[in-house]
């Protein structure tokens, strides 16, 4: 299938993606301060600068897009029909990328909780929960 945009209009497109301060970001936030929990955003000390961390407890939370990050088996992610060669190599990248930035966190003494931008949308914070009740029991 062709894409419907002209080549430069979907570029624009893609330009304008932010990558941080993303809505799913915002409500992890959100989400941790009315628990009371103190953290900090986009740490460049730490490896891969995780979206948010909280030393206190070396705990790094990553808040992915489905897209962006390849969810599996997740209604978000497809990869786009147009130039496949380009956006299979792009997101394989992205994936080895997540990987070894995860692996480093870990090394550093950092317990790493992913949370997808689908839990986000849906409200399901298990994952916070999980992250919050660990945070709890230090």
């Amino acid at each position: 299938m062709v894409d419907i945009k002209s080549k430069k209009k979907r570029s624009e497109n893609m330009a304008r993606i932010r990558p941080s301060n993303t809505k799913p970001e915002i409500t992890v936030r959100k989400y941790l301060t009315s628990h009371n929990i103190r953290y900090r955003c986009n740490v460049k000390s730490l490896p891969g600068n995780p979206d948010i961390a909280i030393k206190k407890y070396t705990l790094a939370i990553m808040v992915h897009g489905c897209f962006w990050h390849s969810h599996e088996n997740c209604k978000d992610f497809r990869i786009p029909k147009s130039n496949v060669t380009f956006w299979t190599e792009k997101l394989n990248s992205n994936l080895t990328r997540d990987s070894k930035n995860e692996n480093a966190l870990k090394k550093s003494g950092y317990t790493v909780f992913t949370i997808w931008e689908c839990e986000i949308k849906s409200n399901d914070f298990q994952v916070l929960d999980q992250a919050i009740k660990l945070i709890k029991e230090h």
